[in-house]
């Protein structure tokens, strides 16, 4: 397993991520030594989703106003529908995403959470996965799409869906330990 001991982690979220997407990685790379840091538009509770049914509340850390890329050694973006379709109209949230993808940072995104890379215009040109019903827009954007438990493109891994989980932390924390991009 990567060492990522002293790294700082941003997740970005909002009401309606899935619950895995997000309390797993969060717990995994907590668990390897990271510090993790959970931003939202809001500082009230978010509301997780176990697919169609409510789940698990988290609070989060700081609002999206607060953060300061250059503090942080990596991003994850959790899917579920209404988290990242909500957060792509977010013009904070989508500036977030691109200066990450921009700096080199490790940018992970799973299931529905490329569109926020799609919104935020790093897409193109590279290759990644997602839930199957992003794939078009991936196409659209300018990305070569596959079907894989992970795609790693220079800094940006992306995975399709929560079964991926696994596969998916392993890709970020080898970046994130690396302090570059990795191949798959």
């Amino acid at each position: 397993m990567p060492v990522i001991e002293e790294s700082r982690i941003l997740i970005l979220a909002t009401d309606g991520f899935e619950q895995s997407e997000l309390f797993e990685p969060r717990q995994a790379l907590l668990d390897a030594g990271a510090e993790v840091v959970l931003a939202s538009p809001g500082t009230k509770p978010i509301q997780g989703m176990k697919h169609a049914e409510k789940g698990d509340r988290i609070t989060p850390d700081i609002t999206l106003e607060a953060v300061r890329i250059a503090e942080y050694d990596g991003l994850i973006l959790p899917g579920g529908v209404a988290n990242p379709d909500t957060l792509r109209m977010n013009e904070k949230a989508v500036a977030i995403v691109r200066a990450f993808a921009e700096s080199g940072k490790p940018v992970a995104a799973i299931c529905h959470g490329p569109w926020l890379l799609v919104e935020a215009g790093v897409a193109s040109g590279r290759t990644m996965t997602s839930w199957p019903s992003l794939r078009t827009d991936l196409a659209n954007a300018g990305a070569q799409v596959v079907d894989m438990q992970v795609a790693i493109d220079g800094n940006i891994i992306t995975s399709r869906n929560p079964d991926d989980i696994p596969a998916f932390v392993e890709a970020f924390r080898t970046a994130v330990s690396a302090g570059q991009p990795v191949e798959a």
